[in-house]
């Protein structure tokens, strides 16, 4: 599961790798936690990538502005496509996660500690999310939400955890927005 994850690379960087127009100025950050603000990367109208911000924990749609919103932070790969959380959103409203660590803890109960996961060379990885923009019926606001997707782990990340974030290449970002079909079984390696 991943639970915490890292954006340290310059932002000319990252838009550089996704190819969005925006110039957007964030800081480094080691720590990007549940319900925090995260740098997502979205099709714009025109088709062509976008970057915007939204709430790292993914509230479907169909919850009431009066109901505690529950904090999903990801979505199962194998099943995205027929839970009705995030069967919609699976469909029409898919997400990059620019990032270039991803944390994961082992150890004994109360003793665990994190372990930094990244690429060799340190760069960047686009993990796959989908996003619901949830409307807050009670208090009229939206708030634009976002979980990411997991399969299951690949032999690195195995020996600390069963489960991993869906890393996309670069060369499957567009499909990825575009809504078409992908296999995801592959993505994570």
């Amino acid at each position: 599961m991943c639970s915490r994850y890292t954006l340290s690379a310059p932002p000319d960087a990252v838009r550089a790798f996704f190819a969005y127009r925006e110039q957007p100025n964030f800081p480094a950050r080691y720590n990007i936690a549940p319900t925090q603000p995260v740098p997502v990367v979205i099709r714009g109208d025109d088709g062509s990538p976008q970057f915007v911000l939204m709430r790292w924990g993914f509230i479907p749609a169909y919850v009431k502005g009066d109901e505690r919103p529950p904090v999903l932070i990801n979505a199962r790969s194998e099943t995205v496509a027929e839970k009705p959380a995030f069967r919609a959103a699976f469909k029409r409203r898919r997400c990059l996660l620019p990032a270039d660590g991803f944390y994961e803890w082992t150890g004994p109960k109360g003793a665990k500690r994190p372990f930094l996961l990244d690429r060799l060379d340190g760069g960047l990885f686009g993990f796959a999310g989908i996003w619901e923009c949830w409307q807050d019926r009670k208090n009229g606001g939206e708030i634009d939400t976002v979980a990411i997707l997991t399969c299951g782990a690949n032999t690195v990340v195995g020996r600390l955890h069963d489960r991993m974030p869906v890393i996309l290449q670069p060369e499957q970002f567009e499909t990825w927005l575009g809504g078409e079909e992908t296999d995801l079984g592959d993505a994570s390696a």
